[in-house]
C-alpha cells in the first residue's frame, strides 16, 4: 500500500457521491491532456499541489525518487510551457483511461483516492502502444466548488518504461 493511504472506511453514500464526482473529474482532466490543451493542465491542481510520477518499486519501499516531480503549481505550469513552447518531439496522440475509482479517506482535508490509469501512445509514424499502466494516489480538496488535486502520484507499475515519457499523465 501506498504510504498515507491507509483503507479507513468511508460512508457508503458518501463514497458513492464523492466516486461520482472523481469520476467527473478525471474525465474533464483525461480529455484535456487528449486532446492536447496542456496549457490548461495546471488548471487541475491546487497552488500548492505536489505531482510525481514514479515506478512502485520506488513507491512501495517509501522513496520519493521519481521520472518527474513538481511541488507546486507554478512548477507544474512551467513543465506544461515548455511541453508546448520549448521542448521538440515527435508528433503523438494520447489516451488515458482512468478505472476502479475508490474512495479511501474523507474529510475536512480532503479527500484521498485511488483510481487505475492507462495510457496509450500512438506516434504519427506508428502503430498504439501501450505507454503506461499504473495507479493515482490522489488527495483532492474542495474549491471554489470544485475537486482540485492537492496532490497527485502517478505509480507505474513497471520499471521498464518508454524512453519518450513527454505529456502529463
Amino acid at each position: 500500500m501506498y504510504p498515507g493511504y491507509d483503507m479507513t472506511p468511508v460512508d457508503a453514500r458518501e463514497a458513492r457521491e464523492l466516486r461520482m464526482e472523481i469520476e467527473e473529474f478525471h474525465a474533464d482532466y483525461c480529455w484535456t491532456l487528449d486532446c492536447g490543451d496542456v496549457e490548461r493542465w495546471p488548471d487541475y491542481f491546487t497552488d500548492d499541489a505536489v505531482y510525481r510520477i514514479t515506478a512502485r518499486e520506488n513507491a512501495d519501499a517509501g522513496l520519493p525518487v521519481g521520472l518527474v516531480y513538481a511541488d507546486s503549481k507554478a512548477m507544474i505550469r512551467d513543465r506544461a510551457f515548455a511541453l508546448k513552447h520549448t521542448q521538440m518531439y515527435a508528433p503523438r496522440s494520447m489516451q488515458h483511461f482512468v478505472s476502479n475509482v475508490r474512495v479511501l479517506q474523507a474529510g475536512v482535508a480532503g479527500v484521498k483516492a485511488r483510481s487505475n490509469y492507462l495510457l496509450l501512445q500512438t506516434l504519427v509514424d506508428g502503430p498504439t502502444t501501450l505507454h503506461q499502466a499504473g495507479r493515482y494516489y490522489d488527495t483532492f480538496v474542495r474549491a471554489n466548488g470544485r475537486l482540485l488535486l492537492k496532490e497527485r502520484q502517478c505509480v507505474y507499475d513497471t520499471v521498464l518504461i518508454a524512453n519518450d515519457l513527454v505529456l502529463p499523465v
